[in-house]
C-alpha cells in the first residue's frame, strides 16, 4: 500500500469514527488520523468523496465550529441539513457549539 493510500484510509477511518451528533475540526480529524497539520489533506479528501458516499463527512467543520464555503454553496446546504437532523444547531454566527466538538 502506497503511503498516500495509507493517510487516506486513515483519514476516512477517522472521519467515520465521529458519533452522530458531534461534530470534529478539520485540524482534529488530521491529529486523531495521526496528521497533525494536514487539516488540509482532510478537506482535500473530503471533497473529492464520490457522490452519494455513506462516510459522514458533515461532521466536519472549521475549527471555528462554522461550516467550511465551498462551490455554488449546495454542499453547505447539504452539511446544515443534516447536522440539523442530528440535532446540531448554530449559534447566530454560524457556529456549532464547542461542547458539541467530538472528545475521542
Amino acid at each position: 500500500m502506497r503511503a498516500d493510500d495509507d493517510r487516506r484510509q486513515r483519514i476516512l477511518a477517522t472521519v467515520d469514527s465521529i458519533p452522530r451528533g458531534r461534530v470534529a475540526s478539520y485540524g482534529q480529524v488530521a491529529a486523531e488520523a495521526g496528521l497533525p497539520g494536514r487539516a488540509r489533506l482532510v478537506g482535500r479528501l473530503l471533497r473529492e468523496l464520490p457522490a452519494g458516499s455513506k462516510l459522514p463527512w458533515h461532521r466536519v467543520l472549521r475549527s471555528d465550529g462554522s461550516i467550511a464555503g465551498r462551490g455554488d454553496g449546495a454542499a453547505m446546504t447539504t452539511q446544515r441539513r443534516r447536522l440539523a437532523r442530528e440535532g446540531l444547531e448554530f449559534d447566530a454566527r454560524g457556529r456549532a457549539p464547542r461542547e458539541r466538538f467530538w472528545r475521542p
